[in-house]
């Protein structure tokens, strides 16, 4: 099967070739340095689509065509991307459903890359509820629904990141790197090395579907999950997907903080000035957490895309702040007096600074609750401020990491 598998996922490639050219696959000095290896990144944010979503729509459309002309996908993203632009290159029709959610730069590059031969509907408040208009269209009008991962076409398809870098390097990497989330590029990535490589695979900690699966034998839903690392975020891995990794060690598998995922995205924009998705940095950021294992050793990681909206980046950079103890929100029991602002003023250090006051005195009342939020430049400087505001008398709360409170106050 394997032998087979490697054939079709080679003549993919090499039908491929016709649309667009292979991603480059460019070691990179500076993650080499880091971390004592020949650190090589696969470009999938410089794909036509900006990520290697596009591959499997691809394989799956040239197969099925004359026998379908209509194709429906849902997606918020990468894939409603690269189905569309496959629907424009093989002048066949296409429906993207998506969420009303939606953001408009991903609903108009997905126009852009259509063209007039795709619609897209935004239905549903949710994924669920988009996907389930789709596939209610798809049974009504006698279409293809074309699933992100789970098609065995599309992994085959996405197998051609694998074909590129054993053509590109010359042999199989001593270790590989892959993002997860339907498991589509992993499970295609896996078929074709098979042993020939070690494998990491690493998912958002609010999206564990891979990781579940290994545990309990079976694709499981892990609901609710993290939607923050959109291009990763799935609920259920793929059941054909899962078929081709349910060998892999759960050891293999590692689980990224969100927030720590924030990190790489900012090293590389500031470092190297590539621009990566949360999905996309998530093979970067675990690299330190086999940093003693990969020393010498040749390692692939896929940066499976780039489609990220710098509206977002305020955000990412805070939460990369916060995780790295660079950045707190606390609430502060502010005595209702004269001079007792100036008095915490006094307290701060040279290198704090408030990126966030809101001050509700409430009338009659000795205290006064004020939400500050501080960045400073090395995590002990907190340590000293919040030993001088005990020394001081002061009462406050650190609500960092409280994600409840985060979530309503911040």
């Amino acid at each position: 099967m394997n032998e087979d598998f490697q054939m079709g996922a080679i003549a993919a490639t090499r039908a491929m070739r016709s649309v667009f050219p292979a991603t480059p696959l460019l070691k990179n000095e500076h993650l080499s340095e880091k971390f004592g290896a020949e650190i090589y990144l696969k470009r999938e944010d410089l794909s036509p689509v900006r990520s290697y979503k596009l591959r499997g729509a691809f394989n799956a459309m040239r197969k099925l065509i004359p026998e379908h002309d209509l194709f429906v996908c849902a997606s918020a993203g990468n894939h409603a991307q690269g189905v569309a632009f496959m629907c424009s290159h093989f002048g066949v029709r296409g429906v993207i459903f998506m969420p009303v959610t939606t953001p408009q730069q991903k609903i108009q590059k997905t126009k852009k890359f259509g063209g007039e031969n795709i619609e897209v509907r935004l239905v549903g408040d949710y994924f669920d509820q988009t996907l389930a208009s789709a596939q209610a269209f798809c049974t009504q009008e006698g279409a293809y629904f074309l699933s992100p991962f789970d098609d065995d076409d599309v992994i085959e398809g996405q197998a051609s990141v694998a074909v590129e870098i054993e053509d590109q390097l010359g042999r199989a990497p001593d270790w590989i790197v892959l993002p997860v989330g339907g498991g589509g590029l992993s499970a295609g990535t896996r078929a074709f090395f098979g042993d020939r490589c070690t494998y990491t695979y690493v998912e958002p900690i609010g999206a564990p579907s891979l990781g579940r699966a290994l545990e309990e034998g079976a694709p499981i839903d892990v609901s609710p999950i993290d939607s923050f690392v959109d291009g990763a975020a799935v609920a259920k891995i793929g059941q054909r997907t899962f078929e081709r990794l349910k060998d892999a060690k759960r050891s293999e598998v590692i689980h990224l903080p969100e927030d720590r995922i924030c990190m790489s995205i900012i090293e590389m924009l500031n470092v190297e000035g590539i621009v990566l998705e949360p999905a996309g940095a998530m093979s970067i950021e675990v690299l330190a957490d086999i940093k003693d294992q990969i020393a010498g050793k040749t390692v692939v990681c896929v940066a499976s895309g780039g489609n990220f909206d710098f509206e977002r980046l305020p955000e990412v950079k805070e939460r990369a702040q916060r995780f790295a103890g660079l950045m707190k929100y606390f609430i502060l029991r502010l005595p209702q007096r004269p001079g007792a602002l100036k008095d915490f003023l006094g307290l701060l250090g040279s290198q704090d600074n408030i990126t966030r006051f809101e001050y509700m005195k409430k009338s009659a009342r000795n205290f006064g609750s004020v939400l500050i939020g501080i960045e400073t430049d090395e995590p002990r400087n907190f340590d000293t401020l919040f030993g001088a505001l005990d020394d001081a008398g002061f009462t406050f709360t650190d609500i960092t990491n409280d994600e409840t409170l985060a979530q309503y106050i911040i």
